[in-house]
């Protein structure tokens, strides 16, 4: 039998995990414990002091939750997680950031929730999030939501989270839970990861059931593990993948999933080929220096790296991100539109909407509340995204230029396993007046989102104390070895990692240089 003292030795292999064990109060469980010091520090920290505003809603039978399911035996004997504010669950409300579902609670567990219940993992509370995960309108600001507020970076809490699972990477950067769930559509669990200085894995669509999950897209959603390290993910992720009857994306999950830990402990880089996305480093000099100390780490690991001197073909990598813009919003219309017609509650004046129509009207009726800071643009043009016949030719053109012919026969062409690239840079200065502040030129996730392939994120260093991340991008259904590879890294990482500091951002101080 596993207990939660057992498990917690196992992640505590990893050397980037900073939870400490301290002497047990009299008649409480280990798992118990952690929880109840859990919802402490979330308290001190969350909702007081610099208030993170990463969690918007806790559980407070969490410790007792804790207890049973050590005393139970089950494989996550007790693990605390944190569920981001689009995910269902039975006993908490379901908001997607948006004053339309403030009072939404569904009574029901999404499956990726059922099964980490099932799996002795306990829901410590709601993430907040970027607005309808980051789908609303132009301008828009990473990790802001009518009912959770601004998400504050533990790093530098005037700088940003990213978006949209801004909440679920802020709240694991500041030791609030075990792990955390997020979901991505296209970066938004790997950019938050990177900037919080965690690890993010987006896994391969299908082995995750969406089922019960505010949508975006039918082809590109998926939730994914965020946690202090790799081996957590690992565990997560067997807790929540697997097939769904309800969500056809998931039909081959069962077969092809593995033990996701497997081999975690003793994996290394030792003859893996890499290939490495120069092109895609960006026009930071500083962010290309710790590039390269992450490289020579895995070269020292005994990984064989490749230059991927390839230059992608600028009108068909437009054609990808036109096609899936089309295919992002005509498949939110119809997927809003099916969950929002789903819900049942008590709405006695028919003020909640029931599909996009209504929701766009919803948030015109509060305009001073959720489109203060930017608009819906976004939503209009998913109304009127409505041709069939032109969306399943954008869907199909976006998939194969992502995957058969972009990482596929990237991996083909240079006989490399896997590819990596910077994931982001640091993260910029929040302005909700003028929004967010990205580098377009800096990673390679959106090809890995698009065609639903593996991404994940890894720790790889700091710029002025900001927290930056290493990307490890594989082929579909490659997911264990990703992870593996991922841990070879981090096994292998010379990097200082930064420390949260729950202030301000301040230049750091540098010693004079030498005369």
């Amino acid at each position: 039998m596993k207990t939660f003292a057992s498990l917690l030795a196992l992640a505590l292999a990893s050397p980037a995990v900073a939870q400490e064990a301290e002497p047990l109060l009299p008649g409480t469980s280990a798992a118990e414990e952690t929880a109840e010091r859990q919802l402490a520090r979330i308290a001190e920290l969350d909702d007081a002091g610099p208030e993170l505003n990463a969690v918007i809603v806790t559980n407070p039978d969490a410790p007792v939750q804790a207890r049973i399911a050590d005393e139970a035996g089950l494989p996550l004997g007790g693990m605390t997680v944190l569920v981001k504010d689009n995910i269902d669950t039975r006993d908490m409300p379901t908001t997607a950031g948006s004053l339309a579902l403030e009072d939404n609670m569904t009574g029901r567990d999404a499956p990726l929730v059922a099964r980490i219940r099932a799996a002795g993992g306990v829901i410590l509370g709601k993430t907040n999030l970027s607005e309808w995960a980051n789908f609303r309108g132009d301008d828009s600001t990473s990790g802001w939501s009518g009912v959770g507020g601004l998400t504050r970076n533990p790093y530098a809490i005037d700088r940003n989270t990213c978006g949209s699972s801004s909440g679920s990477g802020a709240a694991v950067a500041a030791k609030f839970a075990w792990a955390a769930v997020g979901t991505e559509t296209n970066g938004s669990i790997t950019c938050p990861a990177s900037i919080n200085g965690i690890v993010g894995f987006k896994p391969t669509v299908g082995f995750i059931s969406r089922t019960h999950v505010v949508p975006i897209s039918s082809t590109q959603d998926t939730a994914g593990p965020m946690a202090v390290d790799i081996y957590r993910a690992a565990m997560l992720m067997n807790a929540m993948a697997g097939t769904d009857p309800l969500d056809p994306a998931t039909a081959e999950a069962d077969a092809r999933k593995p033990d996701f830990t497997e081999g975690m402990i003793d994996a290394n880089l030792q003859g893996v080929r890499i290939g490495v996305m120069r092109n895609h480093v960006g026009n930071r000099k500083d962010l290309e220096n710790v590039f390269d100390l992450a490289l020579g780490d895995m070269e020292r690991a005994g990984a064989i790296l490749v230059e991927i001197d390839k230059q992608a073909d600028q009108e068909q990598v437009s054609a990808m991100f036109r096609d899936s813009f089309t295919v992002l919003l005509y498949e939110f219309r119809e997927g809003i539109d099916a969950y929002l017609a789903g819900l049942e509650w008590d709405d006695e004046d028919g003020a909640r909407p029931t599909n996009l129509r209504q929701l766009v009207a919803f948030n015109e009726a509060n305009r001073d509340t959720e489109l203060r800071w930017f608009g819906q643009e976004v939503f209009r043009q998913a109304l009127e995204t409505t041709d069939t016949e032109a969306y399943e030719i954008a869907r199909a053109n976006a998939v194969r230029i992502a995957g058969e012919e972009g990482i596929d026969a990237l991996l083909k062409e240079f006989d490399v396993q896997f590819l990596v690239a910077p994931t982001r840079g640091p993260a910029w200065t929040t302005d909700l007046v003028n929004g967010d502040n990205f580098n377009g030129s800096i990673g390679y996730g959106s090809p890995a989102a698009i065609a639903g392939y593996p991404h994940l994120t890894v720790p790889m260093g700091q710029i002025e104390g900001l927290p930056v991340g290493l990307s490890i991008i594989g082929t579909k259904w490659d997911d264990h070895a990703v992870l593996k590879a991922g841990r070879g890294y981090e096994k292998a990482r010379t990097a200082e990692l930064p420390e949260p500091t729950f202030e301000r951002w301040k230049p750091a101080e540098r010693e004079a240089e030498a005369e």
